[in-house]
């Protein structure tokens, strides 16, 4: 268990730092959410979920709706940055 916790902690910490430089680059909140529905989809289709986790949340998305993906992609976003 703490392995996954670990490697889950280490992925927050790694979406922060991306999070964090894009709005170094004069990225707002649209922009980088609209780019994580895009990262969202590639994930979803490109790569096999490695944990239950990752399952779960893969199938969430499957069955979201666009407007349903832009919310799971903010709330990605917000999880990970905190104060927002």
């Amino acid at each position: 268990m703490a392995t996954v916790l670990k490697a889950f902690d280490k992925w927050k910490e790694f979406l922060n730092d991306r999070v964090e430089q894009a709005h170094k680059a004069g990225m707002n909140d649209e922009t980088i959410k609209n780019l994580a529905v895009q990262i969202g989809d590639f994930l979803a289709n490109k790569v096999d979920p490695e944990n239950n986790e990752e399952r779960i949340l893969k199938s969430l998305w499957d069955v979201a709706d666009e407007q349903e993906r832009k919310t799971i992609a903010g709330l990605m976003v917000k999880f990970v940055t905190p104060g927002k």
